[in-house]
């Protein structure tokens, strides 16, 4: 008989379990797409529509969930949810129509998209489930320590991200193939970005204090850290001695 509560657990349990062997493989294969795109990549549509397909269902599914769950009438639950979606309407709508304005070029392998789009149904239906659900706000005495504690790494993490992805995305807009960033924290890392993905995570776990937050967290380092080592690797091959040498991978001074 279909269960909602083992649907949910049996989605967290698969992502943290997916986590091992993304890392694994992460070692030795970088997905195709933007510097680490392949020409024998398979079928490729355009980056900003890439995004906007494998984004859309934390958008979709998690306003189309959102009403079905239990605390759908709590103010807090809403409050909660809202750090996602922020970051969400921005990687949805704001960043491919930012990158549709500054490039016209790039190819961005379907099978990847596709894959992005099935991790983020599972993803959202998790976190929206949590949220608006499974959540007992009613006797959480510690909702607005953690709420405001991981909103803080939240919101720094993702003025990081945006940021950086706008630095990048204008250094395509000028042409004349890959440059070496410049400023602010790319002088420490070679991928901000990334590192503003992965605090804005943390923060998220710490929000909702869940294991659908913790499974978030945990996927994102397994992919997002690993794809971080291959840029910087990526950086030194190409620029070799014009590359910063004191520049680490994700983590200032460390990694």
């Amino acid at each position: 008989m279909f269960s909602d509560q083992y649907l949910f657990q049996f989605i967290i349990f698969f992502i943290l379990l997916m986590s091992i062997p993304t890392f694994i493989l992460s070692q030795f294969l970088t997905s195709p797409y933007g510097k680490h795109y392949r020409s024998n990549s398979g079928t490729t549509i355009s980056p900003p529509f890439a995004w906007f397909l494998m984004e859309s269902p934390t958008l979709w599914l998690t306003l189309l969930l959102f009403p079905f769950g239990q605390n759908h009438t709590n103010p807090l639950a809403y409050i909660l949810i809202s750090p996602f979606l922020l970051h969400y309407i921005n990687r949805t709508i704001i960043y491919p129509i930012k990158l549709s304005q500054k490039t016209t070029n790039g190819n961005f392998p379907l099978h990847i998209a596709l894959t992005g789009f099935v991790y983020n149904i599972l993803n959202a239906y998790i976190q929206t489930r949590w949220v608006s659900h499974y959540a007992n706000y009613d006797v959480d005495k510690w909702f607005w320590f953690r709420f405001v504690g991981g909103f803080v790494v939240f919101a720094i993490g993702m003025m990081m991200n945006v940021w950086a992805d706008g630095v990048l995305v204008g250094l395509k807009s000028q042409g004349g193939g890959y440059k070496i960033p410049r400023n602010g924290l790319f002088e420490y890392v070679s991928s901000p970005n990334y590192l503003g993905e992965v605090m804005e995570w943390l923060g998220w776990a710490l929000m909702t204090w869940s294991w659908a937050g913790l499974a978030f967290f945990v996927y994102t380092c397994s992919n997002l850290v690993p794809r971080a080592v291959s840029n910087h690797k990526w950086y030194l091959e190409k620029f070799g001695e014009d590359y910063p040498k004191s520049r680490k991978a994700v983590i200032p001074f460390l990694y």
